[in-house]
């Protein structure tokens, strides 16, 4: 099987995220009140063909601890969707 595969990663909370920072600050300057908790992250976009959905979630969430995200300073969330 086939999955079309959106890992989000965002830094954990009590983390600094000086980019969501800068944002949260500048939004009211453009006329963009009562914003809060702006938080910056990535996506990770990609196809993984497996067994099944809960192998291939296995893998992906392996992908993120060893290497896609920082799991001292990261979280993440991984959607699967099944390709036809």
């Amino acid at each position: 099987m086939r999955f079309d595969v959106l890992v989000e990663v965002s830094p954990r909370e009590g983390v600094a995220d000086p980019q969501g920072q800068t944002i949260e600050r500048s939004l009211p300057a453009l006329g963009f009140g009562g914003v809060a908790g702006v938080r910056v992250g990535k996506a990770i976009r990609f196809e993984v063909t497996s067994e099944s959905e809960d192998a291939a979630r296995a893998e992906v969430e392996d992908m993120c601890a060893r290497f896609l995200t920082n799991p001292v300073i990261e979280d993440s969330s991984v959607s699967l969707t099944a390709r036809p």
